[in-house]
Parts: C-alpha cells; structure tokens; sequence
C-alpha cells in the first residue's frame, strides 16, 4: 500500500504509472490461453461485452511487444479503433496500459472508466464503477485493485489507494481511502468494516459474491 502521509500534511503525488512501452499481459499464460481463459470467466458468452474488453486490452498489450515498430503500426491501428469502439459499444474504458491479472470478470457492462494503477486476479467489476483520479492536481493518483475483490455496481474508487485482496467494495460506495484485505467498504463516504465471517482461511471470489448479495 501506498505509504500514509504524517497528520496535517499532504499526501505526496504518486509515483508515474506505467508507461505502455512493453507487452504487461501476465506472463505465466500465453495469448491465446489467456483469451480463452476470459472467455470461461465470461461463462463462454460469446458477445458478453465485458469479453471483447478484455480481447482488446490483451491484444492492445501482445502488440508492444511486436518490434520494430515500423512493424506494429497496423496493430496499434487496429487496436485504437477496437478500443474507441469498445468505448461505444461496450460502455467501458480500459487503456492496455493498465495491467489486469488473470479470471477478471467485467459483469455487465455500461459506464464503466477502469482507470486503475493496477487490477489483479479473479477480480469482479461491474456496471457504472469508476476507477480513477481524485483531483487533477496528480494525474498519477490511481487505485491499486489486488486479487479477489468484488466492486459492487456504481462503485467509485479514486485517488492513490490499494484495494487489498479479498476485499468489497458495495454498490454506490465511494472509496477514497485504503480498504485492507478482507474488510468492506460501502457507504458515501465509504465505512471500512471487516467482513463478516471471512478471516484468512477463508477468501475468494465465491465468498467475495456471497458478501455482494447481501
């Protein structure tokens, strides 16, 4: 997690994003597995927009590591193109440059900005969340999203934070501080409170859903 600032003092900026200058598809999966792989976590629904956003994002990523770079203009055409449409067709925004672990599932679709730092594994988002900046004054501040959380619909996490793993985050919360693994945040402001029943030994996404439902 980002380091806290002392009482009364700001918040230092965050460190610079990355770049986009390299392929940050995971590396312990090929291309192709990692494709189908989305494909299962989308329960193998072939028009499931939140597949086709993940395609893009994954072949948006396989491209940079396409050298020279002479060589991979048509596919950094191809790929705007794709991502515009996405935008357009899928009511959702996710730069390559944002690195997204594996079994990440965008449920439903509509008004969603994922402009996170970092999103991990086994990761459920969906409608209307917003991951982004807080302020314009650092451009850089984006959240952390780790492995196992749930975000319920219409959730808003901004700003310079990390999700912890196994953690929820409830439909509508706006999140504006660190949630630490296996707690909840919901409320606006969003209340962290440790989820009940669930401690380390037991977590993933099937208990994260149970939480959601409730």
């Amino acid at each position: 997690m980002p380091d806290a600032a002392l009482p009364g003092s700001p918040r230092p900026n965050a460190p610079p994003l990355p770049k986009g200058d390299r392929d940050m598809n995971p590396k312990d999966i090929g291309l192709f597995a990692l494709i189908a792989e989305d494909y299962r976590t989308h329960d193998g629904l072939f028009f499931a927009q939140g597949f086709w956003v993940l395609f893009w994002h994954r072949f948006g990523n396989w491209r940079m590591s396409v050298r020279p770079r002479l060589l991979r203009l048509p596919l950094t055409l191809i790929y705007r193109t794709m991502f515009k449409a996405c935008e357009w067709f899928c009511g959702c925004k996710l730069s390559y440059n944002v690195p997204v672990g594996r079994r990440v599932r965008i449920d439903h679709f509509g008004g969603m900005v994922l402009g996170a730092r970092s999103i991990g594994s086994d990761v459920i988002l969906r409608q209307n969340t917003t991951l982004g900046i807080a302020s314009p004054a650092d451009l850089n501040a984006k959240p952390r999203i780790m492995d196992r959380c749930d975000i319920g619909a219409g959730a808003v996490i901004v700003g310079d934070i990390t999700i912890g793993p196994d953690a929820v985050v409830g439909a509508n919360a706006v999140v504006l501080t660190d949630v630490p693994p296996h707690h909840m945040a919901v409320g606006v402001p969003a209340r962290i409170r440790p989820r009940r029943g669930v401690g380390a030994a037991e977590t993933g996404a099937d208990a994260a859903r149970t939480d959601a439902a409730e």
